[in-house]
């Protein structure tokens, strides 16, 4: 079997033609915010149907837009979308933009054979807005390997002094509450040596928000102790969730928080918002705070650094517990191919779209 993943130049610079087996293919796009994504799966669904695959695999709503064109042109292709966030939610888009993606939900809702959503949230959020049956298969994570480093050095960091969010840097994600709760926290506990010695490193990038990011920056540039990495892969992003006291993500929407899980994964404590993919992901509530709430989210850090170490410890174990029996690949490709299986035998028996578009 050959697999063949579509990227884009501009995000891989390496251009490497294979990854663990993987061929990997590299297309053009427009590079603007709004027409990145849409130009590079409307070069590569063309390239797909050239190539007579048997299975394309959309991952995205945006995406998603185009699996039209593949149930018309290539009709043995089996279409398979995965729906991963509501993005039209993010603050990032404009009007028409979530105009777009709204129909791009639509559309990974009708136009392929199968969809897959990677929550329990999507899954009923499919059902009741489109009245779609989807298959929920998590995404999932390979397991790390321990090892000290001295990585986090280069960010003037020690190992469990510091708070990690990890995470593009868009509103939505609430790094701003973060920062303003620190910022509280830091001032209404000067007396706490614990505190006194807590740093907070911000580890992503813009994500065509600079502005965003300006004022993130402004609202850290009194405080020392909040430092920005920017955005970070591989070993050293590993290395951060490894050293850190826990992890914060105040994000107020998602699809599923794989920052999250890989968090849980290294056996670290998190402080999620209060939204439902948070919840579901089966952490320890008392470390759960109302999204958008500076007071809230600083209570819930104030209450994570008086418990005792075994706590702490026990929180971490249990986290990586829940990703051990839920979250690994190894556990969820095999879904994944059955559900390609399972399709593409049925495929004869289907008709060229469905009726309900």
């Amino acid at each position: 079997q050959e697999v063949t993943v579509y990227a884009r130049k501009w995000y891989s610079p390496n251009e490497s033609p294979t990854f663990q087996g993987v061929k990997i293919k590299y297309l053009p796009c427009v590079h603007t915010k709004h027409l990145d994504a849409i130009t590079h799966s409307f070069l590569a669904t063309i390239d797909a149907i050239k190539n007579n695959y048997d299975i394309i695999h959309y991952h995205g709503v945006g995406p998603s837009l185009l699996a039209w064109i593949p149930r018309i042109f290539a009709r043995h292709s089996l279409v398979v979308c995965t729906f991963h966030s509501i993005d039209r939610y993010h603050q990032k888009w404009n009007p028409i933009a979530k105009l777009f993606l709204r129909l791009g939900e639509k559309a990974a809702c009708v136009f392929p054979h199968k969809t897959i959503t990677i929550s329990q949230g999507l899954q009923q959020y499919c059902l009741n807005e489109y009245n779609k049956e989807t298959i929920y298969i998590p995404n999932g994570i390979n397991p790390k390997e321990e090892k000290n480093s001295d990585t986090i050095n280069q960010f003037g960091l020690n190992k469990n002094e510091y708070f990690v969010m990890v995470s593009r840097l868009i509103p939505h994600k609430g790094a701003h509450v973060l920062i303003e709760a620190f910022n509280n926290l830091k001032k209404n506990n000067p007396d706490n040596q614990a505190i006194k010695n807590l740093k907070l490193a911000i580890v992503g990038g813009s994500a065509y928000t600079d502005d965003y990011v300006k004022k993130l920056h402004r609202l850290a540039s009194n405080n020392n102790q909040i430092i920005f990495t920017d955005f970070q892969s591989g070993k050293t992003v590993d290395q951060l969730y490894a050293n850190s006291l826990a992890l914060i993500h105040p994000s107020f929407n998602e699809g599923l928080p794989i920052t999250v899980i890989e968090a849980m994964s290294h056996g670290k404590p998190v402080l999620l918002s209060n939204i439902a993919e948070h919840i579901e992901l089966g952490t320890d509530y008392n470390l759960i705070f109302k999204d958008n709430n500076v007071k809230e989210l600083e209570d819930k850090m104030l209450y994570f650094i008086n418990l005792n170490e075994d706590e702490k410890i026990l929180l971490g174990k249990q986290n990586k517990t829940i990703v051990d029996e839920k979250y690994h690949w190894k556990k969820l490709i095999p879904q994944i191919l059955s559900v390609y299986e399972k399709e593409k035998l049925e495929m004869p028996h289907k008709k060229l779209l469905p009726e309900n578009i």
